[in-house]
């Protein structure tokens, strides 16, 4: 028997707009760092473009370390689990398909 009580379930009700329910399809994404916190920029970069192609930032997420090393945990994980189902991703060599 533990001495540890068992945290609560925690039960939380998402709410989410429909134009973000909707989703961006993102293609590039930028990672920027300081000492306290992480900036993901999530970007649409528009194909067969004249030089410089144009790109724009569809979504920001700023988060601290901790949630960060979280969230790639999580993203680890799922991609693990993917490749177990539907086999390994493979990057081509300029790692942008």
């Amino acid at each position: 028997m533990s001495d540890t009580p068992k945290p609560p379930d925690l039960s939380l009700q998402l709410q989410i707009d429909d134009d973000v329910a909707n989703g961006q399809y993102v293609n590039m994404a930028l990672v920027n760092h300081t000492e306290t916190e992480f900036t993901l920029d999530f970007i649409y970069v528009q194909p067969h473009q004249p030089h410089p192609p144009r790109a724009k930032v569809r979504s920001r997420v700023i988060l601290n370390p901790k949630h960060l090393k979280r969230l790639l945990g999580v993203l680890q994980d799922g991609v693990a689990r993917y490749e177990e189902r539907f086999g390994p991703i493979v990057l081509s060599e300029e790692g942008r398909h």
